[in-house]
């Protein structure tokens, strides 16, 4: 596609400001996007910016469809057409002007993107897109409010922020949540009946029940959930021969996903047979506090074949495999 704008004799601050107030309409239907043509004339840095962030837009849009979203402009808004609804260059209540994108998700306002041209520090704007959390017109009535859900991204780069996680700050995500992910967390945020967030919930993790664990066992786990608790995400956990490291691995899989509701676990091995062992060891493991085994609690699937059973907590996989199916081949070869 080649943008193109029209214009004779450099942009002044007034022009470039009426351009930026009524950016090109996006139609957004069945995975398209239809840009009226602009033409650029001047390689002005102005132009050059207003050229870069509508490529910019243009991936954005393109990444909200493949998410499942419906992108559309505040003139043709149509909350019913999808579960999840991005409505392009939304209109706040004043003084919080016009958002680049509104989410709504099941017709409600949930979270606002803010778009940048690429090569844009993302960290540097965060302030930018937390002042449209606020700002709504009268007559919308969110579940949430302030809107819980940033992003930040230039097509390029995407950054989130959950603003009901602990110390809520931006995190890079590879794209942009689905919209039955979203609604999901803002579902538990509206029910409050706890910590509202995954991240909220591991820094209330219970103590470790240390029965059946061995000492350097225990002090692996807690170290693990002391990181994930200080959001320090990546750890690693070193243990010898014979130590005891998958009954280790199961025991923090369980924690995880009852206490801290952990949606699904991957399970990364490099050699199919070690998935089996670590199958083998799933199966046989005891919960403490229940005396059932794992599986009879949470199902547990050994990847087998590139598809992900939706109701499984761990899934167990090579990484040849899993590598396999996010290029989006229908099976190994």
């Amino acid at each position: 596609m080649v943008i193109l704008w029209l214009r004779y004799g450099p942009p002044d601050a007034a022009a470039r400001s009426r351009y930026a107030t009524a950016r090109q309409d996006v139609h957004v239907r069945a995975g398209t996007c239809q840009y009226p043509p602009l033409v650029e004339s001047h390689d002005s840095d102005g132009h050059d910016y207003l050229a870069r962030e509508a490529r910019a837009r243009l991936e954005i849009d393109k990444q909200l469809v493949a998410a499942g979203w419906s992108v559309q402009s505040q003139e043709l808004l149509n909350l019913s057409a999808s579960p999840g609804v991005a409505v392009r260059e939304f209109t706040l209540e004043k003084p919080h002007g016009r958002v680049d994108y509104l989410l709504f998700l099941n017709g409600q306002p949930a979270g606002v993107i803010e778009a940048k041209p690429e090569g844009t520090t993302l960290t540097e704007v965060e302030h930018q897109s937390g002042k449209y959390v606020a700002g709504l017109p009268d007559w919308m009535k969110p579940t949430v409010y302030p809107l819980p859900f940033i992003y930040e991204s230039t097509g390029a780069e995407t950054r989130f922020t959950n603003g009901y996680d602990p110390d809520a700050r931006s995190r890079r995500v590879f794209t942009f949540h689905r919209p039955e992910t979203l609604a999901e967390w803002l579902r538990q945020i509206a029910d409050n009946l706890g910590p509202p967030t995954f991240r909220a919930r591991l820094k209330a993790m219970p103590p470790l029940d240390e029965r059946g664990l061995w000492g350097k066992q225990a002090q692996a786990i807690r170290n693990l959930e002391q990181s994930l608790a200080e959001d320090r995400p990546r750890s690693l956990i070193q243990m010898a021969t014979g130590s005891g490291k998958t009954f280790t691995a199961a025991t923090s899989c369980y924690r995880l996903i009852k206490y801290a509701d952990a949606k699904r676990i991957l399970f990364l091995v490099d050699r199919s047979n070690l998935g089996e062992q670590a199958k083998l060891e799933f199966d046989k493991f005891t919960i403490q506090e229940t005396q059932r085994k794992f599986p009879a609690e949470y199902n547990v699937q050994h990847l087998t074949s590139n598809a992900v059973d939706t109701t499984s907590r761990v899934c167990i996989s090579t990484v040849q495999r899993v590598f396999s199916i996010l290029k989006g081949d229908a099976e190994l070869d």
